[in-house]
């Protein structure tokens, strides 16, 4: 029962690959790889699960926060161009403390 699953799991990995290599747009391309990262954590669950090795669910559900990080991080990248800087006005105002205008009288 699980062979089956695996290598219905492997199937979709590999259509998710291809559908990434022809996507027609860039969001189409980053959800294939997206599904292709959610796939593989499937089936490192289920090999480690026929192997008799729950160990490798620690791994899955790793790759799985690094996989949600990953997309995240590739659509900042291309809705905002960096993934270091923050835009302006979603900073907080500054205080005075902050800005070295403490105590300044404006006389």
């Amino acid at each position: 029962m699980f062979t089956v699953a695996m290598i219905a799991i492997l199937l979709t990995m590999l259509m998710a690959l291809v559908r990434s290599f022809m996507g027609p747009t860039l969001y189409d391309r980053i959800l294939a790889i997206n599904t292709a990262g959610t796939a593989t954590v499937l089936f490192i669950a289920v090999l480690g699960f026929l192997m008799g090795r729950p160990d490798f669910l620690d791994i899955a559900l790793a790759y799985a926060l690094i996989n949600f990080i990953g997309t995240i991080a590739v659509l900042k990248f291309f809705k905002h161009g960096n993934l270091g800087t923050a835009d302006p006005a979603d900073q907080p105002p500054q205080s005075d403390i902050e800005t070295g205008k403490a105590g300044e009288s404006n006389t």
